[in-house]
This record gives C-alpha cells, structure tokens and sequence, in this order.
C-alpha cells in the first residue's frame, strides 16, 4: 500500500466512518470503476462516442455520493452493518437509496459489458439505449438520497385524486 492510498484510506476513514455509509461509498465507487474499465476496452467507433457522456456523467455524480454519505455519517455515526435507526425511516431509506444507486452503477456496468460483447451495432443502436436507461436510474437514485439528507424537505406523497360525490337530485 502507497503513501497515497494510506493517506486517502485514513481520510475515508474520517469522513465515512466504517459502516454503512462506507460501503454504500465504496459499493457506488466500485461499480463506477468497474463501468470505466469495460469502457477502456470499446473499440472506436459511435458506441464509444455515445457511451463516455453518459461515463462522464456517472463520474460526476461520485462527490454527490461521497457528500450524502459524509452528510449521514455526520448526522447518524455507524461502525458497523446496522443502519442507524430513526423516528420516521430517515436513515433506512437514505441507505437503500445509496444501496440502490450503487447496484445501479453496477448493471450500468453489466450493460455496457453486454454490448460489448454483442459487437457492432447499426445506427440507432438500442443496446446504447439500455445503457443511457441505465444511467439515468443511478442519476434518479443519487437524487433521491440527495433529499432524504436532514435539512431538506421530505417529498411529500401526492393525495390521491379523489371524485367529487356526486349530487344526487331525483
């Protein structure tokens, strides 16, 4: 292990702790890993053109999950595999939202290895398509985790749309 490495893992250390909000950090930064490296190893072409916004985007999105994971273990401390318990769910919900985007990141790496190994595609190509759904779920997953962190307003759920009754005139 470098001096480097040492120096980064000392500093996850205080940030993250060693709990929950760690391995959501490092499950999320895996699976980003993992998606650049079959992302390397695309050959040119316009499947690799249409696939770095989209890696540029993911890469983006990892100091977003760094901040959440940080941000709750600020506000509800974890050493260990139990997620901090709250009144309202709060922090049950963060986690599998944070667990979520991490798996997300994941399949985004499983579908890009997959049109890889499926070999070129004509103009149009859905497999990228996949890919960029893909992507979008992670984007979605990071938001949600975003407004579940204490300061921000808990999404309300929307009322149900319910008939006016109908008068009844005979």
């Amino acid at each position: 292990m470098g001096l480097t490495t040492f120096l980064q893992a000392r500093r996850d250390a205080a940030e993250l702790g060693e709990g929950v909000w760690r391995r959501a950090h490092d499950r999320f930064r895996r699976g980003l890993d993992r998606f650049h490296q079959i992302l390397e190893r695309l050959p040119e072409g316009e499947v690799l053109e249409q696939t770095i916004p989209l890696a540029n985007e993911l890469a983006d999105l990892l100091p977003r999950v760094r901040a959440v994971a940080a941000a709750a273990q600020a506000a509800a401390p974890s050493s260990s595999t139990d997620v901090p318990a709250s009144r309202d769910g709060r922090w049950s919900e963060l986690h599998r939202a944070l667990s979520k985007a991490g798996n997300a990141v994941a399949q985004c790496a499983e579908a890009l290895a997959m049109m890889r190994c499926s070999g070129a595609c004509a103009s149009g190509c859905a497999k990228a398509d996949a890919v960029s759904r893909r992507v979008a779920a992670v984007v979605e997953q990071v938001a949600a985790a975003e407004a579940l962190l204490p300061g921000r307003e808990q999404p309300q759920p929307a009322a149900p749309a319910v008939p006016a009754p109908a008068d009844s005139a005979a």
